[in-house]
């Protein structure tokens, strides 16, 4: 489970950083959409999407990193039971 655990906050993590760049691109995108056009356009739409981005993509990476890093411990323990695991030698 500590593996899942750390899977998971660095998706969060990356998630974080993807939702960032989201925002950035979206409120340019709204700025460059209300620069060009007359009065009435949806030019909220990019800031909202920009925020949801900052909130939704770290909540999401990071419940597919946790649900990927659970899977990934467990198929490791399953196989480096048959095959040996790792050895690591230290000087």
């Amino acid at each position: 489970m500590s593996a899942a655990k750390i899977s998971g906050v660095l998706y969060a993590a990356m998630g974080l950083i993807f939702g960032l760049i989201v925002a950035l691109i979206s409120s340019a995108g709204a700025g460059i959409l209300a620069a060009t056009q007359s009065q009435g356009s949806q030019g909220w739409l990019g800031p909202i999407f920009g925020i949801g981005a900052i909130v939704f993509l770290p909540i999401l990476y990071g419940v597919i990193g946790l649900i990927a890093g659970a899977i990934s411990a467990a198929l490791y323990n399953l196989f480096s039971g048959l095959v040996g695991g790792l050895e690591l030698e230290v000087q």
